[in-house]
């Protein structure tokens, strides 16, 4: 089966980003995120990925409208419908090529049910691949400091899913870490401070890892200020229109790092951002965060 064909049907079921690792650069990962625990004859790995709208982001933005603009086009409907037509679509041309593909969701583990292991020396169900691992295996970008998964033509602004197949493809090139400038612009911005740069997590091993602050999920789920929860996702929030991911975007596009360009920027007002208590604060004089109606665990981050 002839990759640059492949790619070329995936973008014509509506795909903006395609990237293919061989299996081998997963053997750093534990039986929990491995594709192999899925697949064990699996060859090559395929992340699909569909953009998110600039224009999904504008109703969180202004702060006016949350649910039938980005939750619902940039976030569930663009997960469950668009991205998953792609897939199922790219997962049946490989089928009818001889191969077999399993096509997966790019869920995160934390909260996602877990079973009795079905006999000895197999991990509890459910496996879920470790999707930015995955992309970045796949060439298609970086792990930012900030938990963000950043890609040379959307930044932040995609959603990825999988397809694990015994096709032997011509695979990508993993990029080198250029894109994050760690300016710290997600951590600065966070009112509880949920971001830990002192705290950095690894996946992978040294030949292909990704690196990233530690960012509490926990303190994230009660976040005000644009992160959401989507049904049968567990318990990480999305934090992509959060006011952390909205200003990684804007630093991103401020300096020229992605290459789907606009006539006019982002951010024409300032952020709003709310406290614990959902009360306004001003970013520009951002209190302690003892005083932004924060629990004294989240004062202690500070």
């Amino acid at each position: 089966m002839d990759a640059n064909e492949l790619k070329n049907y995936a973008k014509s079921k509506g795909a903006d980003l395609i990237g293919i690792a061989p299996i081998e650069r997963f053997a750093g990962l534990s039986a929990e995120k491995n594709p192999l625990s899925i697949f064990p004859e699996c060859k090559s790995v395929i992340v699909v990925g569909r953009r998110v709208l600039r224009g999904a982001l504008r109703g969180v933005e202004e702060g006016t409208n949350f649910h039938s603009t980005y939750s619902t086009f940039g976030y569930k409907w663009l997960e469950d419908n668009f991205l998953a037509r792609t897939t199922y679509d790219l997962t049946c041309h490989i089928e009818t090529q001889g191969f077999e593909a399993v096509p997966l969701f790019g869920y995160a583990e934390d909260g996602m049910p877990t079973g009795a292991p079905v006999a000895s020396g197999k991990p509890a169900p459910n496996v879920i691949v470790d999707l930015d691992f995955a992309a970045h295996a796949a060439g298609l970008g970086e792990l930012g400091l900030g938990g963000f998964f950043i890609t040379p033509e959307y930044g932040i602004r995609q959603r990825f899913a999988l397809i694990l197949t015994d096709a032997k493809l011509m695979t990508d090139m993993v990029m080198d870490k250029n894109i994050c400038g760690s300016c710290e612009a997600c951590i600065k911005v966070c009112p509880f401070k949920a971001i830990d740069k002192s705290k950095m997590k690894k996946s992978g091993d040294g030949e292909v890892s990704i690196s990233s602050a530690t960012v509490d999920y926990s303190i994230c789920a009660s976040c005000p200020n644009g992160a959401m929860q989507g049904p049968g996702r567990g318990s990480r929030p999305d934090r992509l229109a959060a006011i952390c991911g909205r200003t990684c975007m804007v630093k991103l596009e401020e300096a020229g790092k992605s290459s789907n360009k606009f006539e006019n920027k982002f951010r024409k007002r300032s952020a709003w951002i709310l406290d614990g208590f959902k009360r306004p604060v001003s970013p520009e004089d951002m209190p302690d965060a003892s005083d932004l109606g924060c629990s004294k665990q989240y004062a202690k981050r500070k």
